[in-house]
């Protein structure tokens, strides 16, 4: 990051609790936190400003995971991704090795911990600086 500017990071869930709970665990990681809803919001949302890091469900209505994982791709190589699920009735691995597959970066199994998604974006931005 060029000095003094937050990394832009945007959480795409369209789980209202998940998503609150990933924001404000990022918030105070001093970035600059935008969420969606679904994959279709977030798509809109990164393609107005760009983002550092998108963080995205898999299971998502409207436009799903591993969906905006290619269309990311597509619209910007550099951006990294870090791709979570819970699996609802699909084993998540297989959904999560799909994301990569896909084009994560990371992949995080829900539940998961405020520190393993620090840990994920501090890896992958790590590694956007390099």
């Amino acid at each position: 990051m060029p000095d003094g500017q937050k990394p832009k990071i945007l959480v795409i869930d369209d789980d209202d609790l998940v998503r609150a709970t990933i924001v404000a665990v990022l918030e105070r990681a001093d970035v600059e936190v935008t969420e969606a809803e679904d994959g279709s919001v977030g798509m809109r949302l990164f393609k107005e400003s760009g983002h550092d890091v998108v963080i995205t469900d898999i299971l998502m209505p409207n436009r799903e995971g591993i969906e905006t994982i290619r269309d990311l791709r597509r619209a910007e190589q550099g951006v990294k991704i870090i791709a979570m699920s819970g699996g609802g009735n699909i084993d998540k691995m297989q959904l999560l090795d799909l994301a990569q597959k896909f084009g994560a970066d990371r992949v995080l199994p829900k539940p998961f911990t405020p520190q393993q998604v620090l840990t994920a974006l501090d890896e992958v931005l790590a590694e956007r600086s390099e």
